[in-house]
């Protein structure tokens, strides 16, 4: 059993543990349409960044809702004895909203602001029956939710190098409103890539994350590599994280297939404690999820400031385990594994307008 989930991590960090975000920053301005001729645009914009022609517009507001379909299995085990639980779980759904704005849009600098709001929800076909497995009943009853801004420096140097610094603070969490503490929920990352823009239609970057996924606070590994072949096939990866296979199929449609790892982290705090072999109350907890998923994803214009993505594909869980947090050696307290199982995701975002964007291109010739 060692071997096999030994086997399992090694699999996960060769596809990627992080949690970077780097493309969901929009760039301002967003890249030009994709040229038909597949030659490429000979009034490229001067200063480089991480986009190419051919990848959809950037995003400034997005309101997505996922829901994973009822009756899959929750396996848990205490670490070090207890009972086990196991229960399926009857739902699963996640509310996202993102927003961006451009504090600034120089050639040489732009500056980002971004907002979010996660909310992710369980219900459990039965109820736990031992203090140990509480952490459930707070699930229930509060969801998980994530509240988060972030401030993204883009910098083009030049036509050909660029570099992007970001850092963002969140409160991750079973809290409400009348409860909610800043420095019990507080998690913090940065990251920061430096790339290459060698052609309109390809850039690289290579760079590193300070951030949890995989659970401490710990530095992880960044490519980036976004590339359209042809006017109607390209690759947008965010490697080891993300990596997405895109196909053009007009200029106001998208789709996408590949594959993304998700991690949470959030802060429980237990209504009952309970003991464990090197704490005798356990207050609270630390809640560690990691989902590995397959996803096919259609994004289609429906305004020329609207657009709208329908997602769907595979979860596979790698893990949904529980750690000491008024332990200072975060003591791994409880293991458990939620079943795979497949979801569906539907979301509106809006974009620049087009004659805001060919205002811009018009003003930069």
């Amino acid at each position: 059993m060692n071997q096999v989930r030994f086997l399992r991590l090694g699999a996960l960090l060769l596809l990627g543990l992080g949690r970077a975000a780097a493309q969901d920053i929009p760039v301002y301005p967003p890249p030009a349409p994709l040229d038909t001729a597949g030659a490429g645009r000979s009034d490229a914009q001067t200063f480089a960044n991480s986009q190419v022609v051919g990848m959809g517009p950037s995003k400034g507001l997005i309101v997505k809702y996922e829901r994973i379909p009822g009756n899959f299995s929750l396996k848990s085990t205490a670490v070090g004895g207890g009972s086990d639980y196991n229960t399926q779980v009857s739902k699963n759904a996640n509310l996202v909203i993102k927003a961006y704005a451009p504090l600034l849009n120089h050639p040489h600098l732009k500056l980002i602001l971004g907002l979010n709001y996660d909310r992710q929800e369980f219900q459990f076909s039965t109820p736990a029956t031992t203090d140990q497995y509480g952490l459930y009943s707070n699930i229930e009853n509060k969801g998980l939710s994530v509240i988060g801004a972030q401030l993204a420096v883009i910098r083009p140097v030049d036509a050909v190098h660029w570099y992007l610094f970001r850092t963002k603070t969140e409160l991750n969490g079973d809290y409400n409103s009348d409860e909610l503490s800043v420095s019990d929920y507080l998690k913090v990352t940065s990251e920061f890539i430096y790339g290459w823009k060698r052609s309109p239609t390809f850039a690289w970057g290579l760079g590193v994350q300070l951030g949890y996924n995989l659970g401490r606070q710990s530095i992880y590994p960044v490519l980036v590599y976004n590339r359209s072949f042809n006017p109607r096939w390209g690759v947008e990866a965010l490697f080891p994280a993300r990596v997405l296979v895109r196909r053009n199929l007009s200029s106001n449609s998208l789709l996408f297939a590949g594959y993304e790892v998700a991690s949470n982290n959030y802060n429980l705090k237990l209504r009952t404690p309970f003991a464990a072999p090197n704490n005798p109350k356990v207050t609270s907890l630390e809640l560690r999820q990691i989902d590995l998923k397959f996803r096919l994803r259609y994004e289609h214009e429906l305004l020329s400031f609207l657009w709208t993505g329908i997602e769907a594909g595979y979860r596979y869980n790698y893990q949904f385990n529980a750690f000491d947090r008024t332990n200072s050696t975060r003591d791994r307290l409880i293991n458990s594994q939620l079943g795979g199982t497949p979801y569906a995701s539907l979301d509106l975002f809006i974009v620049p307008p087009r004659k805001l964007l060919q205002k811009a291109e018009r003003s930069r010739k």
